[in-house]
């Protein structure tokens, strides 16, 4: 087999002939390799009621409480949480026998740890029974009042998205054939269920007497917002349409929830499918410690017992951890044009190819537009968001204009980068090259290594005297202390080497140096040591930051960060409600007072086997007044908050890249505004009722935090130290925020002009494929094509399995949102304790208190003061001065 490895430059062991001088040179000169914030986990959003809150492609939890009596616990039962964390104002669940099913049974939290792939059908339809008797009862003495109409309304809903929630939940984190088939068996019932609601002449009817009511100018806003909601999800669900008109119709919404969930089932099981096994380590040159323990421990769990990170074999896969390290660092250009080519054509051939299926999808939802009086269905999209076409349109060809040139120029840069380098494909870079080959030009850029910022931290510690100079450095000291860096690879990479061996080597050459003799050796020792313990000095790449990223530091500082914003106190509460799988923790939200406010489950890492990719937020309950169980205090909101990091491995916690920390923030984000509403009217309590392009802001506002000094510097701890990640570590992180910027930029981009097109212009059936339409957006929005072959589209689970079609530009539009609303911190004064926290109280109670219960723009100018501007975001990508010649 023809194997093609790219070797970066020999640097031979001048570097150990000058490892003396590192050591007397007190004033060496890291850098720090940024972190991009690129492409994070290719999530997937499955057609969630409601929908599930994904991180963009590329750019990115419960149970009833059953304990051996399937009872609902209370505080005095759970007793580190005794005094305040208690379930949610809810009844206490009846005590039930084996024989009961648990989808049926009245609980506090829902019954996720119970419940199984036989329950879901008896379970749903007894439900969907029940609710449609309930339905026809209230049709026939609705009356056009709140508590006649509304709340009824309210409870019937409530019932079938907590039901739903809890299975389609359980197929997204603990999936199995068994499942897919009882979901498979039951959606048409529920489809049909919420075609009747949706389409209920009487509640059409009642809710727009509502609107011409007298009573009409005493209601609240988010009671306004409310009835204009519903008359319009109603005409949208077909409710003015005849007959024959809306029996087709419904027929198109039973098709399109089959053809979504065949999309999806088809994009798992074709990531599932794809599985590499290595037994040569030179094949996996380059990946650094914890890529190689995670696909040693892959390789375990596919039965190769004896695999370890050290010695193999290794199994890669598609899953996004394997895939994006492969990209990033694997030096075996075939293995990445292997790896990337299974991942640009899943479920693209044979028995799971979406290419039909993506034209059966598109081709009924103009249908549907058609017969709802829309031109297309981007029309229909849009009708329920803040854009409309013309505006998402012109957004994103202003922000592609903006990322244009410096896109360019980021290519050439690569390309320049990696002919000095002697790559022998630079003048034909590929897609397979442009993630490694950034990664190396980031290296060069920030150059710095998580071991050697360890061990100098630990060096500077014993050798302060020597330390004190200034940190500004010239270029030949760099050089020269890259040089040096070089060596210690040198001589740490030479597994010929015994330890004793690598130490006189060094010994060799510091002889001149009496002062620093033992310090020279004992860093030797320690480098040797990271060696056996699966680093590689020699991979000098972002990646091996993780050790300053532990999940348990993260959290811990990103509680803190909620506690100075938002003025509430996170605690655990494991035990309160019972979860899927063992890795899950359940956590209680408190006010000022100590009161519960909220909970919330974080499912944190992958587990491919059976958990779907990305990472998302859902409700599993919203804050509600009807359904208060005492009729004084509203029932508190529940979230779910799941990741696809990489678990801990061996007696390491998991350790993350910077972009799994901000995944964890951008989700937090999403959590935040459900938990932290003070809406009671409960359809647009949290995020419900939100529009689609605005409910991004909040993630994407948590996102900034990660770059923030003190926030920062509270999570980046070494995991086995404590040490701080160094001052100078952090500045040049902070530098690196805009690397490529014009390159992601365009990326996200492409994938929401891509989305238009398909759901405004393209006509199923005409001379364009599907295919023919990306090709043709991508010239304009990418300085490299797609690959011919290229099929990405046949796993763009957004906009085909989830809630993003005619939607994904919504991302950028939030990044405007979000941008804006952190700058009003930055002009506050990020480094005055006092103007953040007052605020974040701001911010707390517009934009994450008022939920859907008032226009976003509404909110956003009565937390900002104004309309929103794009500078921000321009400022904060560096692309403010940038013009574009495309």
């Amino acid at each position: 087999m023809d194997r093609t490895h790219v070797y970066l430059p020999n640097r031979g062991l001048i570097g150990a002939l000058l490892i003396a001088n590192m050591l007397m040179a007190a004033r060496l000169s890291f850098s720090i390799k940024p972190l991009v914030r690129s492409s994070s986990y290719p999530p997937i959003s499955p057609e969630h009621f409601p929908k599930s809150r994904p991180c963009p492609l590329w750019s990115s939890s419960f149970s009833f409480c059953l304990q051996k009596l399937h009872r609902s616990p209370t505080c005095p039962s759970v007793a580190p949480f005794s005094s305040h964390c208690s379930a949610p104002s809810m009844a206490s669940s009846p005590q039930s026998t084996p024989e009961v099913n648990p989808l049926l049974q009245d609980f506090d939290f829902p019954p996720f740890d119970a419940v199984k792939a036989d329950h879901v059908i008896p379970g749903i339809r007894t439900i969907l029974s029940q609710l449609e008797s309930d339905l026809t009862e209230l049709e026939s003495k609705v009356e056009p009042s709140w508590p006649k109409l509304v709340e009824p309304l309210e409870k019937i809903q409530d019932k079938l998205i907590v039901a739903w929630g809890v299975v389609n939940h359980l197929k997204s984190v603990k999936d199995s054939p068994e499942l897919r088939s009882a979901i498979e068996e039951v959606q048409p019932d529920k489809v049909k269920f919420m075609l009747r609601l949706g389409q209920s002449k009487p509640f059409y009817n009642a809710f727009k007497a509502i609107q011409e009511s007298p009573e009409w100018p005493t209601l609240s806003d988010a009671q306004k917002r409310i009835v204009e909601s519903q008359i319009k999800e109603a005409v949208l669900q077909g409710v003015s349409l005849e007959d024959d008109k809306k029996e087709h119709f419904n027929k198109i919404q039973q098709e399109l929830e089959k053809l979504s969930q065949k999309f999806e089932e088809n994009v798992l099981d074709a990531t599932k499918k794809f599985g590499k096994l290595i037994t040569d380590k030179k094949e996996i040159e380059g990946l650094p410690a914890t890529a190689l323990g995670l696909a040693a421990q892959t390789a375990v769990s596919k039965g190769h017992e004896n695999a370890t990170a050290e010695n193999g074999p290794w199994m890669i896969t598609l899953d996004a951890p394997s895939y994006l390290s492969v990209m990033q660092h694997a030096r075996n250009r075939s293995l990445r044009k292997e790896v990337c080519h299974a991942y640009v054509t899943r479920a693209s051939s044979g028995d799971l190819d979406n290419t039909e299926i993506i034209d059966q999808i598109l081709k009924l939802r103009l249908e549907k537009a058609k017969l709802l009086g829309y031109n297309n269905y981007a029309e229909v999209s849009m009708a329920t968001k803040m854009a409309t076409v013309g505006k998402a349109e012109g957004l994103l060809e202003k922000l592609r204009s903006a990322s244009w040139d410096a896109a360019v120029q980021d290519m050439e840069d690569l390309k320049n980068f990696s002919k000095s380098q002697g790559a022998a494909e630079a003048d034909d870079l590929s897609h397979w090259d442009l993630n490694f080959w950034s990664e190396r030009l980031r290296e060069s850029k920030y150059d710095i290594n998580e071991s050697i910022v360890w061990l100098l931290s630990k060096w500077r510690k014993g050798n302060e005297k020597y330390s004190n100079d200034s940190m500004n450095y010239s270029k030949a000291e760099f050089l020269h202390a890259k040089l040096i860096k070089n060596g210690f690879a040198s001589i740490q990479g030479n597994h010929m080497l015994s330890l004793n061996v690598k130490s006189q080597i060094l010994n060799k050459h510091i002889r001149c140096m009496k002062e620093f003799q033992k310090r020279c050796l004992l860093m030797a020792v320690l480098i040797s040591g990271f060696a056996r313990n699966g680093f590689s000095i020699d991979v000098l790449e972002w990646e091996e930051l993780r050790p300053f990223f532990s999940l348990p530091k993260v959290m811990d500082g990103l509680f803190s960060l909620a506690q100075m914003l938002f003025g509430i106190d996170i605690e655990p509460a494991d035990g309160l409600a019972p979860v899927w799988n063992s890795d899950v923790r359940f956590y209680c939200v408190k006010d000022s007072t100590g009161s519960p406010i909220a909970y919330f489950y974080f499912d944190p890492y992958s587990r491919p086997s059976e958990k779907r990719g990305g990472a998302w937020m859902d409700e599993v309950v919203a804050r509600s007044r009807a359904l208060s169980r005492d009729g004084t205090k509203a029932r508190l909101p529940i979230a779910h908050m799941v990741c696809n990091q990489t678990p801990p491995v061996g007696n390491k916690p998991s350790l993350m890249t910077f972009r799994e920390v901000e995944t964890v923030f951008h989700e937090f984000g999403h959590a935040l505004q459900h938990m932290l509403t003070k809406q009671d009217e409960g359809l647009v309590s949290g995020i419900r009722g939100i529009e689609w392009d605005a409910v991004e802001l909040p993630s994407q506002f948590m996102e900034n935090w990660c770059y923030h000094r003190d926030t920062l510097m509270s999570i980046a701890k070494h995991y086995e130290t404590g040490e701080t990640l160094p001052e100078d570590v952090y500045l040049k992180l902070l530098a690196a925020r805009t690397f490529r910027a014009g390159s992601l930029s365009l990326r996200q981009i492409k994938f929401a002009t891509v989305d238009l097109e398909l759901h405004s212009k393209y006509v199923p059936g005409g001379s364009e494929t599907i295919y023919d339409v990306d090709q043709r957006v991508s010239k304009r929005t990418q300085v490299i094509p797609p690959l011919p072959e290229d099929r990405f589209l046949c796993s763009f689970s957004h906009i085909f399995a989830g809630g993003y079609a005619a939607g994904y530009y919504s991302y950028k539009w939030a990044e405007v949102l979000s941008a804006d609303a952190f700058s009003a911190f930055e002009d506050a004064g990020l480094d005055d304790k006092k103007a953040v926290e007052e605020t974040g109280k701001k911010f707390r109670e517009t934009i994450l208190a008022l939920g859907g219960g008032k226009a976003p723009l509404e909110v956003f100018v009565e937390f900002r003061g104004r309309e929103p501007s794009p500078e921000a975001l321009l400022r904060h990508n560096g692309l403010l001065s940038v013009t574009a010649s495309a």
